[in-house]
């Protein structure tokens, strides 16, 4: 069924596995594609509750594919740089309760598809960053209200600007995270939740989801993080970034 992801259901539960570990989850525009046709093909799954996402391998997510980057030459380059903003809106607008399983690391894009998600626990040895800046783009995909709504404005822009690195302990100080638990016992604290969370009535679980993204999404504005896409496209025909994107790749590969 797909290509990028493994999806699976139990019962109440779903699972949503991003499935490149080879290349540490990162986000091609086709895996991109995939988490919205997943997301909307839970809602055709009425028995699912709660739906767990989680990465194959030694990551979560090492956030967008560098290999795999929006280019000049694509057809159509604005829906290559707006799938992320789709695939956010997806699984956060899914009927059954999102859960985030973070391990390892959880990156750029990685934490969009976090943020998205209604809950989020992560092992203690995960570590984060935001290095889009260094790249030469802006966080886009909905990033920055959803962010703003999790951490707060100020947090917000540090960790964005600075693209510095920061750990599970801080992500929960911040709000991100609702708990942190061993490596050892990640799977287990998330299945925990998951079953606890779908033995519980349908009906209210669903509205107090509805009911709080509607009031976030007023006071954060996702709604307009439609024009991210065009952010992203301008910064790269921009030179400055250009060369900015090029030296972060290249310290990378060197």
């Amino acid at each position: 069924m797909f290509d990028s992801l493994e999806v699976i259901v139990e019962g109440a539960i779903g699972r949503i596995w991003l499935n490149r570990p080879a290349r540490l989850n990162a986000l091609s525009i086709g895996l991109l594609e995939e988490l919205a046709e997943a997301a909307r093909w839970f809602d055709t799954q009425p028995a699912v509750r709660v739906v767990v996402v989680a990465g194959r391998g030694r990551a979560f997510s090492a956030g967008a594919d560098l290999q795999g980057f929006p280019s000049l030459e694509d057809s159509d380059l604005r829906a290559a740089a707006d799938a992320g903003r789709r695939m956010a809106d997806a699984l956060e607008n899914m009927r059954a309760l999102a859960i985030a399983s973070i391990h390892g690391w959880c990156v750029g894009g990685g934490l969009v598809v976090a943020a998205a998600c209604d809950l989020r626990l992560a092992a203690s040895t995960a570590r984060f960053s935001i290095p889009e800046i260094d790249l030469g783009i802006p966080l886009a995909w909905g990033g920055i209200p959803r962010l703003v709504r999790e951490i707060g404005p100020a947090l917000t822009k540090e960790l964005v600007i600075t693209c510095r690195e920061f750990d599970a302990e801080e992500a929960h100080s911040a709000g991100f995270l609702n708990r942190v638990v061993t490596e050892a016992g990640l799977e287990e604290a998330t299945l925990a939740l998951a079953e606890s969370i779908a033995a519980k009535p349908a009906i209210p679980v669903f509205a107090t989801k509805r009911h709080t993204n509607a009031v976030t999404a007023g006071m954060v504005g996702i709604e307009r993080a439609w024009s991210d896409a065009d952010s992203l496209v301008g910064a790269l025909l921009d030179p400055e970034c250009s060369a900015a994107r090029e030296a972060y790749i290249k310290s990378r590969v060197g």
